[in-house]
């Protein structure tokens, strides 16, 4: 059976780790040749050289860029379609949550202007330059390719609930490209170009773990997770590629809630988890 994105390419950023590089992983898994992009060269590189080993069929490549300027997000659109002739999907994925974000009195402006220019000015650049390139996408009905495509855009579960344990800059970034997502979405939709928000709830990556670098931090979050855990990358990369799917050609303006029900708790469950968390595809 053909995959999901059989014939596709997709561009991920913020793909060295963590949500990144476990959807390169499954989209690659799925049929699609992948464009993986890092501020971390190393990291995409790496991934890149699974995919390969992996899946003979598809092709990788991975290319170093600043989601910050928006010279380098254009270049990594056009090598994308220089390499492959197209781009199908655009997940914006890199981001930042920085340490010394605090409140609206302890933030300061430099942590402030940081994480927009990053976790929403590379969110919109990297929207800016898909959508210029999939409104060129060819049509070959026989690969079952068109014009348009999907771009999903991470943003997070504290752009829909509030927390007293505050990041200030990185929540009203992931608002604005809840915001943001929904307004092109709406722009776009008879152009067969669908934007989705992927909201992800709390996850056992290296960036937050390294935030959460106590026990009482951790157990904090804890109890409000009806599910009794931490969400796991592969989980997110596995919505991912439902929106990036034409299995999700209905869906365009979503914000897209994996969570583990932490958006819609008020009181959460007692006692342990019955299911383990996937696997990691890595």
């Amino acid at each position: 059976m053909p995959g999901r994105l059989q014939n596709k390419v997709a561009l991920v950023t913020g793909a060295g780790s963590g949500i990144g590089l476990e959807s390169s992983v499954l989209f690659a898994g799925e049929g699609a040749n992948v464009v993986l992009v890092d501020v971390n060269l190393e990291g995409a590189q790496n991934g890149a050289k699974i995919i390969v080993e992996r899946f003979p069929n598809v092709k990788a490549i991975a290319t170093r860029a600043d989601v910050s300027k928006e010279a380098d997000v254009k270049a990594a659109v056009d090598l994308a379609v220089k390499e492959f002739g197209r781009l199908d999907v655009m997940f914006n994925n890199a981001g930042i949550m920085h340490p010394e974000d605090d409140n609206a009195l302890n933030t300061e402006e430099r942590i402030w202007d940081l994480t927009m220019q990053i976790n929403l000015k590379g969110v919109w650049w990297g929207c800016k330059y898909a959508i210029l390139a999939m409104r060129q996408n060819p049509t070959d009905e026989r690969k079952g390719l068109h014009t348009g495509g999907s771009i999903i855009n991470t943003a997070s579960f504290v752009a829909l609930v509030g927390a007293a344990t505050p990041q200030l800059a990185y929540t009203a970034s992931k608002g604005g490209v809840l915001a943001m997502t929904r307004e092109l979405a709406m722009v776009h939709a008879r152009e067969g170009i669908r934007i989705n928000s992927l909201c992800p709830g709390p996850l056992k990556t290296p960036l937050l773990m390294d935030f959460l670098n106590t026990e009482e931090k951790r157990q904090r979050r804890l109890v409000h997770l009806p599910m009794g855990r931490f969400g796991e990358a592969v989980e997110l990369a596995k919505a991912a590629l439902f929106l990036a799917s034409d299995d999700s050609s209905y869906v365009t303006g979503a914000d897209f809630a994996v969570d583990g029900g932490l958006s819609k708790a008020y009181v959460t469950p007692i006692g342990e988890p019955a299911l383990a968390p996937p696997p990691s595809l890595i």
